[in-house]
């Protein structure tokens, strides 16, 4: 499974999902980070399923934001420009059918990260891919 990781590294309100991925690379069987620049499209366009880990701006714990979920998603930028991208091409593709389910993985801007809960959520989401759900 592939987990598309957002973020910018040089703004740091905007790295903390990057250096997650960078801490978790390696340790979970079946995931694959793939580090999307800020700069470029989205590069999971008509894929059924997609997941993303990003960073999220007034959460103290990681999220989980799945089916309906993306359509509150806040538009106004929360740490680049490219968090307002994310956030409106995602309800665009799924406006125009040219997106699937989409699962994001939020982390706290501040404070703790708890890697266990997102290994977790990994984990399960590697099991449903397996048994194509």
């Amino acid at each position: 499974m592939r987990v598309y990781v957002f973020g910018n590294e040089y703004v740091a309100e905007d790295r903390r999902a990057i250096e997650v991925a960078r801490e978790l690379e390696g340790t979970l069987d079946g995931v694959s980070f793939v580090f999307v620049d800020p700069n470029a499209d989205l590069p999971f366009v008509d894929e059924q399923h997609v997941v993303i880990l990003d960073t999220v701006r007034g959460t103290r714990s990681v999220v989980l934001v799945e089916g309906d979920g993306i359509e509150g998603l806040l538009l106004p930028p929360r740490g680049s420009v490219h968090d307002f991208d994310l956030a409106f091409q995602l309800r665009y593709l799924k406006k125009l059918g040219r997106v699937g389910d989409v699962t994001i993985v939020g982390v706290p801007q501040e404070g703790e990260v708890d890697h266990l809960r997102i290994k977790s959520i990994f984990r399960k989401l590697v099991a449903q891919d397996m048994q194509g759900s």
